[in-house]
């Protein structure tokens, strides 16, 4: 996967799309590959909270039950987030904004991914500012591990954390890093900053 540098440097985003429409009690954990966002959100399902797990993942394990491999279902990474990008839209239209629930990336973070693969970004600009999230969490890195989902290097991480960051920070949402930490810290971390412990 080849990066497109950005041109724009996101400051168009604040011109597309008009202001928030619908406020939630939604909060997003996002961060770059390799940032345990599927660990702290499976934490938090234990702990009782409603998760939404990150898309691309669950669109993954639904090619690959079809017999695909994760090179063909991601062969052309243009399409694919696309889907991402439709699979999230549809799952927000039907999530009740006003119960509390955790979700493993937002729409943003498809502006980032957009990016990456030279597409145009206003679509996804577009879908972000149909709902506010409440909070988001930006997850500091660990070191990269390729597993069963990812194409990513780690330069490729790293600049994936950087441009997520961009993308919430146009829309204006006040990210809160959270350092690393055990699993079960991060999570309690995210929820003193949400006053539910």
């Amino acid at each position: 996967m080849k990066f497109h540098p950005c041109k724009s440097r996101y400051f168009f985003i604040k011109r597309v799309g008009g202001a928030m429409n619908i406020n939630t009690n939604w909060y997003v954990i996002t961060g770059g590959p390799s940032s345990s966002k599927t660990k702290i959100i499976e934490y938090l399902a234990f702990l009782g909270y409603p998760v939404i797990p990150e898309v691309a993942r669950v669109l993954i394990d639904i090619e690959k039950s079809k017999g695909k491999t994760t090179g063909e279902i991601r062969s052309n990474e243009a399409e694919f987030q696309k889907r991402v990008l439709q699979m999230k839209i549809r799952v927000e239209n039907i999530m009740p904004a006003e119960q509390t629930t955790f979700f493993e990336r937002g729409i943003p973070d498809s502006i980032a991914y957009y990016e990456i693969c030279g597409e145009n970004q206003s679509p996804v600009i577009e879908a972000s500012r149909k709902r506010k999230y409440k909070g988001v969490f930006l997850l500091e890195q660990l070191p990269f591990e390729k597993d069963y989902a990812r194409i990513e290097n780690e330069q490729l991480a790293q600049n994936l954390n950087r441009l997520l960051y961009e993308a919430y920070s146009s829309l204006e949402y006040n990210i809160i890093h959270v350092p690393l930490k055990p699993i079960e810290e991060r999570a309690q971390f995210i929820l003193n900053k949400i006053g539910e412990r």
